[in-house]
C-alpha cells in the first residue's frame, strides 16, 4: 500500500494532463486514471519538489479544472471539478450519513465512439479494467482468457486462433467458413476481422476491454450482429521512458510443459512529441493428447509469438498521429479432440492435423480537436492466412491414408472518419466508413503426398456507409438516443478453378439500413434503467455446394437481426458495497447464415432458417469488506430455430448451435496490504457452462458442455516486482467442451474436446 503522506522528489515537466498523471502514478507507485479524453488533453503545470503524493497530485491538477477521487490508497481517478454552489441561509439540517457523490459515471465507454459515460450508456456493456498482475498471468491466453470472465461471451473450442466467438447467444454455427463473423473485434479504433475466426491476439499491455452487447449495425456495420469486442491498448507515452516484462512456466497434468514471456518498451524519441511503444511476446502451450498408433505424446501443443509497435506523434500540424503494426503467428501441431470410448486423452490417426494462423496488421490513426468536437480518422490493412489440415482417411471408402488441406487467404482494408461532440449530456457522432474484404478459399483432398485440388471459392465484398447517432435529454430524468447506418454493399464470388466464369454468380449490389433507438432513465437515487433496440445484418455470398449437389456452388442469402432489451442498474459498481446490472432481451434473427459440414465431411455454407432468443444477462458485485469482494454473473437464454429450412427440420430440440441455455461464474477476490508497496491479491472462481448442441440438423444434433470448472490464483507484489501462482481446472474436470475436431469423422458422432487438465503456472513480472 502506498504511503500517501511520504514525501519524495518529483521532477515532472508541464504537459498534457494525461501524460503528467501517468508519470506521477509511475513515480509514486499508484494508479491514476484519466478516462475522459477532454481532461487528458488539458495542460498541467507538472510537478516539482519534495512532496507527498496528495500534494504532488494537487500541484499537477492546479488550474486544470479537475480533481482527484481516491478509491483506495493506490487508485485515483481524475474527474471534472464539481461546481461549488453558493451558500444559502437555511435551517440547520438533520444529521445524515456522509455520501460519496463520485460514481462509476466518470468512466467513458470509448467503444460508443462518443463521450458517453458508463452509467448513462443506454445498453449492455461489459468493461474489464486489466490489472498488470492479471495480464502477466493471463495475457497469453488471448480471447480465451476473456471468455472465462464473461458468461455472456461464448466460443467454440477447435483450438487457439481458430475459434468462433459469440455474444449473448447470437451463434450461427460451430464451423469456420466464408460467412461474416457475428462478433466484430477491434484494437482501439482499428478493425481486426470481417469473416475470419478469432485471431486470439495476446493481451499483454492492454489497458482494458470493452464488450458492447447486441447488434452494433448502426455504429460498426458489418461483422457485429452479436456485438463488438474492443481491446484498448496502452498508448505511447511521449514524456517518460518505461518498460515491463513477465515470464511464466506451466505444467499440465498428463501433458507437457509450457511457458510464456512478454515485454513492453516505451521510449520517447522527441520529448513531449514523439514516442514509440513496442510489445513482444511468445507462448508455448503444452499438449495433453497422445497418439498411441504413431507412438507420439502431447501432440496438440501450440506455439504463438508476435509483436505490436505503435509510434505516436503529438501536435503534428495540430494532429495526434498513431502509426502501428501488429504481427501474431499461431501454430498447432495437431488437433485437440478425442473419440468417445477411447482411452481418455488419446486419439489415433494415420497422419497429423496441424493448423497455422498468420496475422499481419498495419494502421494509421489521426485525431484532433475542432473546438469542442473531436475528429478521428483510421485506416488499416489486414493480411490473414489460415492453413488447416485434416486426416481424411476413409473419405473415399478405402483405408488408405488421405489428407484434406484448406487454405484461407484473407485481405481486409477498412477506413473510418468520424466527428463527435456534444459533451456528456447530449453526445453525438457522425461519420463515413468503407471496407474491402477478399477471401480466397482453396482446398485439396487425396493422398498425403499428392492431394488433388478440389473446388474452391473467392468471395469479395466492398461496403461504403454513412452513420450517425444523437442523444438528447427529453426530460430532467430521461434521455433519448436515435441513430442509424446506411450501407451500400457490393459482393461478388466465383469458383477458384474457373475464375473467369461468373455466369452462375453475378455481382450483387444492396442498400441496407441498420438503426438503433434507446431511452435512458435516471430518477433520483442509485437506480437507473434503459431500453435499447438495435439492428444488424450480413451480406450474402457464394459458397461451395454440399457434396452430392448438382451444382459446384450456390449462393447464400443475406440475414438480418434485431434485439430489444430492457436493463437496470443499481448502485455504483466502482464504489458501492452492492451493485447490480441486469437486462432481459428478445432477439429476432431471419435467414440465418451458417457454415456447416456435409455427410462427406466437406464444409459448405447455407441459410438454415429463422430463430428467436429470449434471455437474461446480469452481474452482481458485493464488497463484503475493503479486502473481500464477491462477483457473480449469469447468462440464461432460450433459443428456438422456429422456421428452419426443410433440411434442418428435426423432431428434437431446435436450439441455436453452441450456446448453452445457462452459464454462470462466481468469483471471490481478496486483497491484503502488508506494507507500503507489498500486497497480496488472490482469487478463486467457479464457472459453469450448460448443455448445448453442436449444430442444426440431425447430423449435427450432438450434445456438448454441461460442466463446472474452478480456477484459483494469487499474486504477491513487492515494489516493482510480482510473483504469481495460478492453478487452472483445479478439480481436473473431464468434460466435452466441443463436439467437433475433424469433419471427416462427423458421421460417427463420437468426437469430443476435453478440457485442458489441471495446469499449474508459476510466473514473475516486473515494471521499470
Amino acid at each position: 500500500m502506498t504511503d500517501m503522506a511520504y514525501a519524495r522528489q518529483f521532477n515532472i515537466p508541464p504537459g498534457r494532463l494525461g501524460d503528467v498523471a501517468a508519470a506521477l502514478g509511475e513515480r509514486g507507485g499508484i494508479t491514476i486514471a484519466v478516462a475522459d479524453p477532454d481532461l487528458a488533453d488539458r495542460h498541467s503545470p507538472g510537478v516539482r519538489g519534495n512532496l507527498s503524493m496528495r500534494a504532488a497530485l494537487a500541484q499537477a491538477l492546479h488550474g486544470t479544472g479537475t480533481e482527484a477521487v481516491f478509491y483506495d490508497s493506490a487508485t485515483a481517478r481524475i474527474v471534472r471539478q464539481r461546481a461549488v454552489p453558493p451558500p444559502r441561509i437555511r435551517p440547520a439540517p438533520k444529521p445524515v450519513m456522509p455520501v460519496d457523490v463520485q460514481t462509476a459515471s466518470d468512466i467513458i465507454v470509448t467503444a460508443s465512439k462518443q463521450n458517453i459515460l458508463l452509467d448513462t450508456y443506454p445498453g449492455s456493456v461489459k468493461l474489464l479494467e486489466l490489472e498488470p498482475g492479471w495480464l502477466a498471468s493471463n495475457a497469453a491466453g488471448g480471447t480465451a482468457a476473456i471468455t472465462k470472465l464473461l458468461p455472456t461471451l461464448g466460443s467454440t473450442n477447435l483450438g487457439p486462433a481458430r475459434n468462433k466467438l459469440f455474444i449473448r447467444g447470437i451463434a450461427d454455427s460451430s464451423f469456420n467458413g466464408p460467412t461474416q463473423a457475428t462478433v466484430g473485434q477491434y484494437l482501439g479504433d482499428v478493425r481486426l476481422n470481417y469473416n475470419a475466426p478469432d485471431p486470439n491476439l495476446n493481451l499483454y499491455d492492454m489497458k482494458r476491454i470493452e464488450v458492447l452487447v447486441g447488434p452494433q449495425g448502426a455504429l460498426y456495420g458489418a461483422s457485429s450482429l452479436g456485438g463488438i469486442i474492443r481491446l484498448v491498448p496502452n498508448a505511447p507515452d511521449t514524456g517518460n521512458a518505461s518498460a515491463t516484462a513477465s515470464a511464466g512456466i506451466g505444467s499440465t497434468r498428463f501433458g507437457g510443459l509450457g511457458g510464456d514471456g512478454a515485454a513492453m518498451f516505451n521510449l520517447p524519441v522527441v520529448d513531449g512529441r514523439i514516442a514509440v511503444r513496442f510489445v513482444t511476446f511468445a507462448t508455448r502451450e503444452g499438449g495433453y493428447i497422445d497418439d498411441p498408433s504413431r507412438g507420439l505424446r502431447d501432440i496438440n501443443s501450440t506455439t504463438s509469438y508476435g509483436q505490436r509497435m505503435t509510434w505516436r506523434i503529438e501536435n503534428f500540424v495540430g494532429l495526434t498521429v498513431d502509426l502501428g503494426v501488429a504481427v501474431h503467428n499461431t501454430t498447432t501441431r495437431d488437433g485437440q479432440y478425442t473419440l468417445r470410448g477411447d482411452t481418455p486423452l488419446t486419439r489415433s490417426n494415420a497422419l497429423s492435423q496441424p493448423f497455422k494462423n498468420t496475422y499481419y496488421l498495419a494502421y494509421f490513426t489521426a485525431r484532433r480537436m475542432l473546438g469542442r468536437a473531436e475528429l478521428v480518422s483510421t485506416t488499416s490493412i489486414v493480411r490473414h492466412d489460415l492453413k488447416t489440415v485434416f486426416d481424411a482417411t476413409g473419405s473415399d471408402g478405402s483405408t488408405s491414408p488421405a489428407r484434406f488441406e484448406e487454405d484461407n487467404n484473407i485481405m481486409l482494408i477498412s477506413h473510418e472518419t468520424r466527428i463527435s461532440g456534444g459533451g456528456q449530456k447530449a453526445p453525438w457522432v457522425a461519420g463515413i466508413a468503407s471496407i474491402y474484404n477478399a477471401s480466397a478459399l482453396s482446398r485439396s483432398l487425396g493422398k498425403p503426398d499428392d492431394p488433388v485440388q478440389i473446388t474452391g471459392v473467392l468471395n469479395q465484398q466492398a461496403e461504403a456507409a454513412v452513420f450517425g447517432q444523437l442523444s438528447r435529454p427529453l426530460t430532467s430524468t430521461l434521455t433519448g438516443t436515435i441513430g442509424g447506418r446506411l450501407t451500400f454493399a457490393h459482393s461478388a464470388g466465383n469458383l477458384l478453378d474457373n475464375p473467369l466464369d461468373k455466369s452462375n454468380e453475378p455481382s450483387r449490389n444492396e442498400l441496407r439500413f441498420s438503426g438503433t433507438l434507446a431511452l435512458d432513465w435516471h430518477p433520483s437515487g442509485p437506480f437507473s434503467a434503459f431500453f435499447h433496440y438495435q439492428q444488424g445484418n450480413r451480406a450474402g455470398g457464394l459458397a461451395v455446394a454440399p457434396s452430392g449437389s448438382a451444382l459446384e456452388s450456390r449462393k447464400f442469402a443475406a440475414d438480418d437481426l434485431s434485439v430489444s432489451e430492457i436493463g437496470i442498474r443499481l448502485g455504483d459498481k466502482e464504489q458501492d458495497r452492492l451493485s447490480i446490472r441486469a437486462a432481459i432481451f428478445f432477439t429476432d434473427w431471419n435467414h440465418i447464415q451458417a457454415d456447416l459440414i456435409d455427410n462427406a465431411g466437406l464444409p459448405y455454407t447455407t441459410n438454415i432458417g429463422s430463430g428467436r432468443i429470449f434471455g437474461l444477462d446480469g452481474e452482481i458485485i458485493w464488497r463484503l469488506s475493503p479486502a473481500l469482494t464477491v462477483t457473480a454473473a449469469a447468462f440464461l437464454n432460450n433459443s428456438d430455430l422456429y422456421a428452419p429450412e426443410p433440411e434442418f427440420a428435426t423432431l428434437g430440440e431446435r436450439t441455436l448451435p453452441n450456446i448453452p441455455r445457462n452459464g454462470s461464474r462466481v468469483a471471490v477476490g481478496w486483497r491484503k496490504d502488508f506494507a507500503p508497496g507489498i500486497n497480496l491479491n488472490a482469487e478463486a472462481s467457479l464457472r459453469f457452462v450448460g448443455k448445448s448442441r453442436l449444430g442444426a440438423g440431425s447430423l449435427l444434433d450432438i450434445p456438448q458442455g454441461d460442466y463446472a470448472v474452478g480456477d484459483v490464483g494469487a499474486q504477491l507484489d513487492f515494489g516493482r516486482f510480482g510473483v504469481s501462482l495460478d492453478v487452472a481446472n483445479v478439480g481436473d474436470v473431464r468434460a466435452n467442451s466441443f463436439a467437433f475436431g475433424n469433419p471427416f469423422g462427423m458421421a460417427q458422432r463420437d468426437q469430443m474436446t476435453p478440457l485442458r487438465p489441471r495446469t499449474v503456472r508459476l510466473g514473475i513480472n516486473a515494471r521499470f
